[in-house]
């Protein structure tokens, strides 16, 4: 390893712990800001009230302002630990893997918990959207908002740089496919889907 190697190595660790960090933060603010905040695997659920348009699901269901929904929020920290120790179509074949027993949990959870009975669907914004959430039920709605598309953007292509094992080079040479987008999963889609794969 030459030494140019040696010191972008150690800057990329820097900036992850201080992402970390920043993270821990960020969660406190988030649980104090919500009705709930729930870890489901690899995922955690935010539950919120929604804001803004009403949404149409592609099942007839609307999701209106001030609907209960649960974001799903991927758990960067268990994200950054399977990127340091797996390369990284390792780490998205794991992380679909995952991803997807998170959701049977939530589906499980959305059936039966008291304090999920309320949330209409679950939503989501990322970027990743050509590859980890093939198969798994979600639609795809652009983002509505100028302002919230493009912050959405610049955060999204900095945490896939700073948390990705090769997170830098995707953005530099993929950046027109890296378009946030909002995902969308009604409350009775996700049970239906998800049950008859926890009983099979």
């Amino acid at each position: 390893m030459t030494i140019l190697n040696i010191v972008s190595t150690a800057s990329r660790t820097g900036m992850q712990s201080a992402w970390m960090a920043w993270e821990g933060l960020f969660d406190q603010i988030t649980k104090i800001r919500s009705v709930s905040v729930t870890q489901y695997g690899i995922c955690k659920l935010v539950v919120r009230k929604h804001l803004g348009k009403s949404i149409a699901c592609d099942d007839g269901y609307y999701i209106h302002a001030g609907d209960c929904v649960g974001e799903l929020h991927l758990d960067n920290r268990k994200m950054l630990e399977l990127s340091r120790t797996n390369g990284a179509d390792r780490t998205a074949l794991m992380t679909a893997r995952m991803l997807r027993k998170s959701l049977e949990q939530i589906s499980y959870a959305m059936e039966h918990n008291p304090e999920l009975r309320n949330v209409k669907a679950l939503t989501g914004i990322t970027l990743l959207h050509r590859g980890i959430i093939h198969g798994l039920g979600f639609e795809q709605h652009p983002i509505q908002s100028k302002w919230i598309r493009v912050w959405m953007t610049f955060y999204l292509r900095f945490l896939l740089r700073v948390l990705h094992p090769v997170g830098r080079q995707r953005v530099k040479q993929s950046s027109s496919k890296l378009v946030p987008m909002m995902l969308m999963m009604s409350r009775q889609s996700l049970i239906h889907r998800f049950r008859k794969e926890v009983q099979s």
